[in-house]
């Protein structure tokens, strides 16, 4: 005999798995069409970028990007003007989620027609911000280095709060870094880098050659993103989750988004968090098992 989770879980599962995959079951159109597809993909089944992107660190790896993302003016700009992440964060987030689970479950056509959705997205993505030095610029989303800092921060993101807050990683860092460069390079990022220390190196460049600032738009993002409109449960797991990202940051990103380290037993209290959230989600199909089911499909 089986019993049904308590109303009150179940109303959690729903919310966490329609911010994550767009619909309260986890199971989206696209996620079920995972299981289609005449090839292995862009990423080996069980390998860095499979691995992390269906740890819980995730969920930290998601703020962590947004914010690192925030400090370049011409990123920014493009998604103070264009995103609907104030009136619809969860719509923002699935959007996000869509990309990097196509992409890393999906066949090469589902990668490809995935990324041309958004490609097709950001070619209306134009208009002026304030640099670093203080000049005015012209942006559009396909700018090489505004594709290359999203690219980065991403990677960075996903790739430090998998270290603080998952497991190991087949071959290590360096083979996450060198696995989603593949990402980078179908979003046009030339010579991504490949390994971790490359990785850091181009960050700080970004910071060293005055490319990043904190401004009044910085600012909104982060206040926007320390508490948006999540209550309950949900409001609480997600404050820890913030303090999660972080923690993760080095002191001078720190310092340039104008946070500090909570007081909180961050690590401790972000593992029970993402502990309780994989209980809630259960262990019904997701990405990586649709995607398996293609792969097991193409071995015969």
């Amino acid at each position: 005999m089986t019993t049904s989770a308590p109303p009150r879980v179940a109303r959690l599962r729903a919310r966490l798995l329609t911010a994550l995959a767009g619909d309260p079951t986890g199971m989206a159109p696209y996620v079920r069409a995972l299981a289609d597809g005449d090839d292995a993909g862009y990423f080996v089944e069980n390998g860095p970028a499979w691995t992390v992107h269906a740890g819980m660190g995730t969920l930290v790896a998601g703020i962590r990007a947004l914010l690192l993302q925030a400090l370049h003016p011409g990123a920014l700009a493009g998604v103070h003007d264009w995103s609907r992440y104030r009136d619809d964060p969860i719509g923002r987030l699935t959007g996000t989620v869509r990309w990097v689970i196509t992409l890393t479950y999906g066949s090469t056509t589902q990668a490809d027609a995935e990324t041309a959705r958004v490609g097709r997205f950001h070619q209306r993505v134009q208009g002026e911000y304030v640099a670093g030095d203080g000049s005015a610029r012209t942006y559009t989303a396909e700018q090489t280095d505004l594709v290359r800092w999203v690219h980065l921060a991403f990677t960075d993101a996903f790739l430090r709060s998998h270290e603080a807050y998952g497991g190991s990683i087949p071959g290590g860092p360096d083979a996450y870094v060198a696995d989603w460069a593949t990402a980078g390079r179908l979003m046009r990022v030339p010579d991504p880098p490949l390994t971790e220390a490359a990785l850091r190196a181009e960050i700080d460049g970004f910071l060293d050659r005055g490319e990043l600032r904190r401004d009044e738009r910085v600012d909104e993002v982060v206040r926007f993103l320390k508490k948006p409109p999540f209550t309950g449960m949900m409001g609480v797991a997600y404050r820890v989750l913030f303090a999660a990202a972080v923690a993760t940051f080095p002191p001078r990103i720190r310092r340039m988004l104008g946070l500090r380290r909570s007081w909180l037993p961050v690590k401790t209290a972000t593992r029970l968090i993402l502990r309780a959230t994989e209980r809630a989600l259960g262990s019904g199909p997701r990405a990586q098992d649709m995607a398996r089911l293609r792969l097991r499909r193409l071995q015969g």
